[in-house]
């Protein structure tokens, strides 16, 4: 069962808030290094709760039965055995829609990971989404919204999640920055090189780069540079010490554009071999000796 201390304050208010008003909304999208598929149960609870005043109790049969991962009108959309979601499974759900719910006055679709839905499938579903029933509610779950298209963006609320918990990203975000820290060409590249040979999603690979930008960004903060107000780190003041002022600013910058890269159309190996590219040059314009950046 979820655990209630997993979630975030700002969940708990924005939720409880809206489902006092009955007003939780039909298309929801968490994104973010949260517990997203936990807040996505919460959600779920707070939309199926039979309480009259506090919403979700996690104590009604509802709001049980949810948490359990067992109540009918609460459905999660995920398929273990292929990468993407087969399009007859989507069909089918566009279609189970329209079946009114079981034991409570709403229906909760839930899809844990959004990686699994191609443009394809996303296209499937932006009918449903935008004109299904009143009683259905979709959830998203995705680390960064840039995952889902566009239109299907615009049809939703975005809660973005900070958990207390390190996601993957986070910790390859603070492993890079320290690789930079280091103010060698060959860590960092081995490094991205690996991410490459994973076959990393261009998705992960913008909020892995743009952790590390926000890292960069509270290393340049804590050294009186105009950046935005993001908490320090111990990466962050290894930068801050190995790094020049102006280096640091070039580094942060192109770890933004890239991120914003990853939006488009790029692929992840070009990005990666440019971003291998930029450093080398950055050491190089710090006068450290180039060395041979070949394999990406």
């Amino acid at each position: 069962m979820a655990q209630a201390a997993k979630r975030t304050d700002f969940l708990h208010t924005q939720v409880r808030a809206m489902a006092r008003r009955g007003a939780i909304p039909h298309a929801v999208i968490l994104s973010g290094s949260g517990d997203r598929e936990d807040a996505a149960r919460f959600l779920a609870a707070a939309a199926l709760c039979r309480s009259e005043s506090d919403k979700p109790c996690l104590q009604c049969p509802a709001c049980r039965k949810v948490l359990g991962g067992i109540h009918p009108d609460v459905r999660f959309v995920r398929d273990t055995e292929h990468r993407e979601l087969p399009m007859d499974l989507v069909r089918s759900l566009r279609q189970d829609v329209y079946i009114r719910p079981n034991e409570e006055e709403r229906k909760v679709y839930v899809f844990p990971d959004c990686e699994q839905l191609n443009e394809r499938d996303q296209n499937v579903l932006l009918k449903v989404v935008e004109e299904g029933p009143p009683y259905a509610v979709f959830v998203f779950c995705t680390a960064t919204a840039a995952a889902l298209l566009p239109t299907v963006r615009s049809r939703c609320v975005e809660w973005k999640l900070r958990g207390d918990e390190v996601s993957p990203a986070d910790e390859l975000s603070d492993t890079l920055c320290r690789l930079f820290a280091r103010r060698e060409l060959l860590p960092a590249a081995e490094f991205l090189v690996e991410q490459e040979n994973r076959h990393v999603k261009r998705e992960r690979l913008e909020l892995l780069l743009e952790n590390a930008w926000q890292i960069c960004a509270a290393a340049l903060l804590s050294a009186g540079k105009d950046a935005p107000s993001v908490p320090d780190t111990d990466a962050a003041a290894l930068l801050r010490r190995n790094l020049s002022p102006a280096t640091l600013q070039k580094l942060a910058d192109r770890l933004r554009y890239y991120a914003a890269q990853c939006r488009y159309n790029v692929g992840v190996g070009h990005i990666l071999g440019a971003l291998c590219a930029d450093w080398d040059a950055l050491l190089h314009e710090g006068g450290k000796r180039r060395k041979d950046c070949s394999s990406l």
